[in-house]
C-alpha cells in the first residue's frame, strides 16, 4: 500500500473526508470513462513490466469527474507513493524545490488546478518533468551560480478544468493527455448504488436514478445529493431510499428534474422574464443576482449550455425557445419580431 501525503486541499474536511471514502480504489472499480481507463492500463501495464516511471499525464475537463481520484488509482495501481499540491500552493520556487529534492523514485507527483502555476515556477518544472533535475540558485548578486540537483525518474499527474489556461511548453511536457467527459446516466446510476452500498443506505433502483438525472453529469454532486438525501430519509422517512423520498428530498434543496439548483434558476429566470430572453451580458447578469461573472461563466454557464438552454452570441447571453418552454415564461415579442422566431447564436 503506497504511502499518501496530501500537501493541499481547498476542500472543506467533512467534504474531504466524505469523497475519500468513497473514491474508488483501483482502475476496476472507476465507473464510466471507459477510452481513457484503457489507455491509463495500457500506460500502468508497460511501465510496471519496464520497471519505469509512468509517463507525466495531464486529466483535463468539468470539475467532479475523478480527476483527483484517478491520479490516486495510478499511484495505488503503480504501488508507489502519492503526494499532492496545487497551483494556488505552490506560490514560490522554494515551495516546488522542496517537493521536488524529496520525491522518490517512481513515485507519483499530483498537481491539481496546474493552470494556476506562477510563471517563475512553471519554468522550474520544464526542466523536472524533461531532464529530472532541479536548478536551484546559490547565493546572491555577481556570486550567484547555479546548481543542478539530480532527481529520481518520476510520474507527474496534473489536472486542470481549464486545459486553455495551461501554457504550450507545459502541456508538451506531458506524454498522456486524456480528457473526462460527463457521465451517462446509467453510468451515475452504479456510482449512486455504489455509494450507497459503502454507506450501508438502502436505495431503491428508482431513487438511485432519480438522484443520478439530477447531478448534472458529475459524481462528485451524485455523491453530495445522496448524502442530503440519505439524511433526509433518516430523519423524515424509516432510512429507506425510495423514489418519492428521493424526489421529496431533492425538490426540498431546489434542485429540479435537469440538476438545475437555486442560481441556475435565478439565472434563466433574470434572462428570459426581466430582459425579455436577452440579448444581455453577463456582467449584467452577475449585478442582477449577486452573483460573480467569473462564477457563472465557468460554474454554471456551460450546464445551461449543453441542455439548450442558453447561448452565448456577440451580443450576449440569448435564452432559446426551449429555455422559455421549460420555465413555462411566455415570451414577450418586441417590435418588429416574428412569432415562433428561435434564439440562436
Amino acid at each position: 500500500m503506497p504511502d499518501r501525503q496530501l500537501i493541499s486541499g481547498d476542500r472543506q474536511p467533512e467534504d474531504l473526508q466524505f469523497e475519500t471514502g468513497l473514491r474508488p480504489r483501483r482502475l476496476a472499480d472507476f465507473t464510466g470513462q471507459g477510452k481513457l481507463k484503457e489507455n491509463l492500463k495500457i500506460a500502468i501495464e508497460a511501465a510496471r513490466m519496464r520497471g519505469e516511471a509512468m509517463d507525466h499525464v495531464l486529466l483535463y475537463g468539468p470539475p467532479g469527474l475523478g480527476k483527483t481520484t484517478l491520479a490516486s488509482i495510478i499511484a495505488e495501481e503503480l504501488e508507489v507513493t502519492f503526494t499532492a499540491s496545487s497551483g494556488p500552493v505552490l506560490q514560490k520556487k522554494l515551495d516546488l524545490t522542496g517537493i521536488l529534492s524529496n520525491i522518490r523514485a517512481r513515485q507519483v507527483f499530483f498537481i491539481d488546478e496546474v493552470h494556476r502555476l506562477l510563471p517563475d515556477v512553471e519554468e522550474m518544472l520544464y526542466s523536472a518533468l524533461e531532464d529530472f533535475r532541479v536548478d536551484i540558485l546559490v547565493g546572491a548578486g555577481p556570486g550567484a551560480r547555479t546548481h543542478s540537483l539530480p532527481i529520481p525518474r518520476f510520474t507527474a499527474i496534473a489536472a486542470t478544468t481549464r486545459q486553455g489556461l495551461v501554457s504550450a511548453p507545459l502541456r508538451g511536457r506531458f506524454g498522456l493527455v486524456l480528457r473526462l467527459d460527463p457521465y451517462a446516466l446509467d453510468e451515475l446510476k452504479a456510482i449512486v448504488n455504489r455509494s450507497a452500498r459503502l454507506l450501508k443506505v438502502e436505495i431503491d433502483e428508482g431513487a438511485a436514478e432519480e438522484i443520478a438525472r439530477r447531478c448534472r453529469g458529475t459524481p462528485r454532486i451524485a455523491n453530495r445529493l445522496l448524502r442530503r438525501v440519505r439524511d433526509y430519509a433518516q430523519v423524515r422517512a424509516d432510512g429507506h431510499i425510495t423514489q418519492p423520498v428521493a424526489q421529496t428530498a431533492l425538490n426540498l434543496l431546489d434542485v429540479d428534474r435537469f440538476g438545475l439548483d437555486e442560481i441556475d434558476q435565478k439565472i434563466m429566470m433574470t434572462i428570459l422574464d426581466k430582459y425579455r430572453g436577452g440579448p444581455v451580458g453577463v456582467n449584467t447578469i452577475a449585478a442582477s443576482i449577486s452573483e460573480e461573472a467569473d462564477t457563472i461563466e465557468e460554474v454554471y454557464e456551460p450546464y445551461l449550455i449543453q441542455l439548450g438552454f442558453l447561448n452565448r452570441t456577440p451580443r450576449g447571453r440569448m435564452a432559446t425557445d426551449r429555455a422559455f418552454d421549460y420555465f413555462n415564461v411566455k415570451r414577450k415579442l418586441r417590435s418588429g419580431e416574428q412569432p415562433g422566431l428561435l434564439f440562436e447564436s
